[in-house]
C-alpha cells in the first residue's frame, strides 16, 4: 500500500479483518518495522481520538513521531496557486509540502472541508497535494470527503459486535447546531456498501448525501420506520450537500435525537457515533450511557485500524 485515502483501498475485507485483529491481538510485534522511521502527522483542523490513536498506533510499530498543527506555530499556509500572496500568509503548500516530505518517511494529513467550495471540497485539493508533491506515503486522517480510519474502525467494531451474519445497520442523521461536513457519513457508506450487510440511511429531505457515497443503501426519510429491526445504529449530524445549499444547515430538528425511545425501535441495538457528540442533541444521555453503547470501544478500535493501515504501508517502502 502506498497512500490510504478510501476504504475501497483495504481490498479484501477478510483479509483487512485478519490483519487488523492480528494487530489487536499483539500491538508490538511489528516494532522492528517502523524502526528509525519517521511519521509525520500534520493537523490543518482540531482532533483528539485521531491525533492520539495515530501517534499511538505508530509508536506500537516502533516509529518517531512528529506532530506539526498548523494553525499553532506554524506560518499561515497558502493553498491556492497564482495567488498574489500579499495578506498575511507567509508560505505556500508548494514549497512548505517539500520540505515537509525530506524531514520524514510517511505522512498523516488532516483537513476538513472548507464549505467555501464543493468543487475544492470534492476535488481534495488539499490532500491531493501531499500525495503529488511529498514524495512520501500519505494517508488521510480525515479529508474534505472521507474519514477512512474511522471508517475502518467503524467496521472491525460492527464485526466484533455483531450477533448475525448480516446485521441490519442503520446511519440516521441527528440535529447539531452547526455545520458539519460530509466526510465521516461518505465514508461510513462507502465500508458499509463494501460488505453484504443491509443498510439504510435515513435523514430528513435535504440531507441527501452524494450518489457515490449512498450507493446500495436504502434511503428512508422516516426515522422510526428506518430503526425498525435494526442491529446497529450510527448516529451522524453532516450538513447539506445538495446546492445550492451546500455546507448549510436546514434544520434542527430535535425530533431526530436518537433517544431510549427511538433505540427501542431496534432489535437491542447496538449505539455507535465516531465522536466527539452533543449529548441530547445526536443522542441522549441514558442511550449513550446504555450498555448497548459501544462508542468507547469504537474509539479505542482507532489505534487497530491506524496501525493496520501504518504497517501496510511500511511494508510498501
Amino acid at each position: 500500500m502506498r497512500h490510504f485515502t478510501s476504504v475501497k483501498q483495504l481490498g479484501n475485507l477478510g483479509d483487512a479483518f485478519a490483519k487488523a485483529f492480528a494487530v489487536k491481538r499483539q500491538p508490538f510485534a511489528d516494532q522492528a518495522l517502523g524502526r528509525n522511521k519517521t511519521l509525520l502527522m500534520i493537523f490543518f483542523n482540531n482532533s483528539l481520538r485521531t491525533r492520539l490513536s495515530t501517534q499511538k498506533a505508530a509508536m506500537n510499530l516502533g516509529m518517531n513521531v512528529i506532530v506539526l498543527d498548523v494553525n499553532q506555530g506554524a506560518w499561515k499556509l497558502e493553498t491556492e496557486r497564482g495567488v498574489i500572496m500579499d495578506g498575511d500568509k507567509s508560505e505556500h503548500l508548494l514549497e512548505a509540502i517539500p520540505v515537509m516530505g525530506s524531514y520524514c518517511d510517511v505522512i498523516g494529513v488532516r483537513s476538513f472541508a472548507r464549505f467555501e467550495s464543493k468543487e475544492a471540497d470534492y476535488g481534495e485539493e488539499i490532500l491531493n497535494q501531499f500525495i503529488k508533491y511529498s514524495g512520501k506515503p500519505v494517508f488521510s486522517m480525515e479529508a474534505a470527503t472521507r474519514h477512512p480510519l474511522q471508517t475502518f474502525a467503524d467496521m472491525i467494531t460492527i464485526e466484533e459486535y455483531k450477533k448475525t451474519a448480516k446485521p441490519k445497520i442503520v446511519m440516521t442523521w441527528a440535529p447539531h447546531p452547526k455545520a458539519l461536513p460530509q466526510a465521516v457519513p461518505n465514508s461510513f457508506a462507502e465500508g458499509i456498501n463494501m460488505t453484504d450487510y443491509e443498510f439504510v440511511i435515513t435523514h430528513p429531505h435535504g440531507y441527501e448525501l452524494a450518489p457515490e457515497f449512498v450507493g446500495n443503501a436504502r434511503v428512508e426519510y422516516d426515522q422510526d420506520k428506518a430503526l425498525r429491526g435494526a442491529d446497529f445504529v450510527y448516529a451522524k449530524n453532516w450538513a447539506a450537500y445538495a446546492d445550492p445549499d451546500y455546507g448549510k444547515v436546514l434544520n434542527m430538528d430535535r425530533s431526530w435525537t436518537v433517544t431510549a425511545e427511538k433505540m427501542a425501535l431496534t432489535n437491542n441495538a447496538y449505539f455507535m457515533h465516531c465522536l466527539p457528540v452533543r449529548r441530547n442533541m445526536i443522542v441522549s444521555d441514558d442511550v449513550i450511557e446504555s450498555p448497548q453503547s459501544i462508542v468507547i470501544p469504537e474509539a479505542a478500535n482507532r489505534v487497530v485500524s491506524a496501525q493496520t493501515i501504518l504497517k501496510e504501508i511500511l511494508l510498501g517502502l
